[in-house]
Formats: C-alpha cells, structure tokens, sequence
C-alpha cells in the first residue's frame, strides 16, 4: 500500500487517556504516512522482562525513545512518537528535539471522558496487537495517573480529536492539520518505501534490570 511521503520530517506526539486510542491510531496512521512508529510499551517489554513502570525505568524508555527520534529525524524520516507525553515540560524536550533536527511538530490531543478510557483500558485484550505490550490500571493507580496529567497550552501546536471517533475520523483531521501545516500537499503519495529497519540501541543501564537477551527492537 502506498504511503503519503511528508514534504519535510514531522514529530508527533500524543496526549490522552490511558484506553483513549493513542496506540491503535499510531499505528494506522504510521500505515498512512511514511514515518517511524516508536512505541513506549513495545520497547519497555524488548527491555525489562517483568516491568515495573517506575522512574528509573520510564528514565531508560524515555532516553531511547529520545534518542532514535532524533537519529530518524535527522535522517529525514518523520516520527509517531507513541509515549503519553503528559507533562509540560516533557512535551517541551520534544519540541526543542524537533527544533534541532530542523522538523515540524504536531501534538494530537486524544480526548475521552474518564469513565470510558478506564473502561477500555479494563477491557485490554493482550492477544490484539495495540493492546499486547500496553498496561492495564486498577481503579486507584488510574486516577493517580491522570491526576499527574497536564493539559496543552496555547503555546504548543496541538489537534484535538476525539478518541470515540472512527480512525478514518481522526486519519481525516491529521492529513488536513499538516496540510495547513504544509508538512503534506493533497495527492502526495510514494509507492516505494523505506522502512526503518533494525535497531539495537540501549542506554546504559544503572538500575540492573535491562534484560540483554531481549535486545532487538523492530520500528515499524
């Protein structure tokens, strides 16, 4: 299937709910643009056999997924980085990382009531491929979460959509936000791909739980 080549590289960076759809339209929309997909819960499972999804840990996830979207970046290739980037000042190094690498930044903003990111996020089936690194959150652990969440400003560059609606939905609102952008023009599309391929890259590792068996990680 052909893909819609952006005209200059683009980082995209995801807001929302855990159960909110972020992953599900990461991964359908890095089917739709030539991009890398880097996502958060895939490479915490290559890395840590049994995660534990504490500082030190979210720490190593963070530098290498920091790192690999600068090296896609500067190569050219566009980026979904699939990691709720929930925090003001984590959203900031984003933009700077893309700033640095000469590319364009969107923030996708997933809005969903509570209720119903906790239900999905309940109803997670491990045996689906958006669900089978993802983690699940009991009642207590969820709302300690969101409480943590910092909502977009207006000084970011950011798209709301909503997470009940369809991908084509959502797919529709994105390819006509960076086409204002003028990251993509209508009609762009490539039937030769370059698909990122193998990566072996980890920082080092201070806490001793990096499982070294477990070190291949395929960017889709």
């Amino acid at each position: 299937m052909s893909k819609i080549i952006p005209q200059k590289p683009i980082l995209i960076i995801l807001y929302g709910y855990p159960g909110s759809g972020k992953t599900y339209t990461a991964r359908q929309l890095n089917e739709t643009l030539l991009s890398a997909h880097l996502q958060a819960d895939r490479i915490r499972a290559e890395l840590f056999e049994s995660p534990q999804y504490d500082k030190k840990e979210d720490t190593i996830i963070n530098q290498l997924m920091n790192y690999m979207a600068e090296e896609f970046l500067n190569a050219g290739v566009s980026v979904v980085y699939d990691i709720n980037a929930s925090r003001i000042g984590q959203r900031f190094t984003l933009r700077e990382l893309a700033k640095k690498s000469h590319a364009e930044n969107l923030l996708i903003w997933f809005q969903m009531d509570t209720e119903t990111a906790y239900i999905r996020n309940k109803k997670r089936d491990h045996r689906r491929a958006d669900d089978k690194y993802s983690a699940s959150w009991d009642k207590n652990s969820f709302k300690e979460l969101i409480s943590h969440m910092q909502n977009p400003t207006n000084l970011e560059n950011y798209l709301v959509i909503s997470g009940k609606h369809s991908f084509q939905t959502q797919k529709n609102a994105i390819l006509n936000k960076l086409r204002e952008m003028s990251v993509i023009y209508s009609g762009d599309t490539t039937n030769h791909l370059a698909m990122p391929g193998m990566v072996n890259l980890i920082p080092q590792a201070n806490n001793g739980r990096v499982d070294l068996t477990r070190r291949n990680i395929v960017i889709r």
